[in-house]
């Protein structure tokens, strides 16, 4: 794992280094669009709706509109804000673990202790653990301050991003309570939930509709059910990253290509000098865009 980002939790005149590291990852099969006519890759550009030029990252400025004016703030003034400079994790409080609402649980996030000396790390994670409490800090995470429980997770710490208050809602419908419900009614009830009472294993449940697509995928390439085009020029996203089609896209082709190569030189071996040379250049010619 590689990590997002370095800091300390803080608490008193209590210091741990600390890495962040993401906790979860997604395994769905990532789809892009294409032209339903002749399968070109669809790819979205940051134009400009005033020049109308594309903008690369680099000249992207973000501002705040109130309706009728805007405020562009730039990563100079951004960094003015002292949140942005900060690397520390404050603890504000430990709470009892049952009082965090499940609601407000946002990412999750590993810490690994980045000293020489990892008492202070185990001495934090001992005191959770044995105080069944959560420390609820204050960081900063891509240019936004956030709220967060500091909770135990096997033999490492976890950072788990919380909602502010105001950003839960309440569930204001009609008819919660109106509707009686008998003694025999409930009863009823709590049998059908015995009957599907289990220990939970989260491994014991797969996404069936990622495992089909998947099995969907490889049948297509399977079969030869592919299109071959162009990927044209590509716009700089700092790094290449394959999703999946387009990764077995490429092995596919990359295997048909050394098919196709072997049976060509096999084909020229059986050939005089000026025959090879004939074919050599018809297939030059073949290959020629339109």
């Amino acid at each position: 794992m590689r990590a997002i980002w370095k800091g300390a939790v803080t608490f008193g005149l209590v210091n741990v280094p600390v890495s962040v590291y993401s906790a979860t990852e997604s395994h769905d099969v990532r789809l892009h669009q294409v032209h339903d006519a002749d399968g070109g890759r669809i790819r979205y550009q940051r134009r400009c709706e005033q020049c109308g030029e594309v903008v690369p990252y680099e000249h992207i400025d973000k501002a705040f509109t109130d309706g009728e004016a805007s405020v562009v703030l730039t990563e100079d003034d951004l960094a003015t804000l002292p949140a942005e400079r900060s690397k520390e994790i404050d603890v504000l409080e430990f709470v009892p673990t049952d009082q965090v609402d499940p609601i407000m649980f946002g990412s999750a996030y590993y810490l690994a202790p980045t000293s020489s000396s990892t008492k202070p790390y185990v001495l934090l994670r001992r005191t959770l653990q044995e105080t069944d409490r959560t420390a609820i800090v204050s960081f900063t995470l891509r240019q936004k301050t956030r709220l967060a429980a500091l909770r135990v997770r096997g033999d490492a710490l976890l950072l788990q991003t919380l909602l502010w208050a105001d950003e839960i809602r309440e569930p204001e419908f009609e008819g919660l309570d109106d509707a009686k419900v008998s003694d025999r009614e409930l009863d009823m009830s709590a049998q059908l939930v015995r009957s599907y009472e289990a220990d939970f294993d989260p491994a014991s449940h797969t996404d069936e509709y990622q495992t089909q697509l998947r099995t969907l995928i490889e049948e297509k390439l399977a079969s030869g059910d592919v299109v071959q085009v162009g990927t044209g020029e590509e716009e700089d996203t700092g790094g290449e990253v394959l999703d999946l089609m387009e990764a077995l896209r490429r092995s596919v082709e990359a295997s048909r290509s050394a098919r196709d190569a072997s049976a060509s030189s096999r084909a020229g071996a059986s050939k005089s000098p000026s025959a090879g040379r004939r074919g050599k250049k018809k297939a030059e010619k073949q290959e020629k865009p339109a």
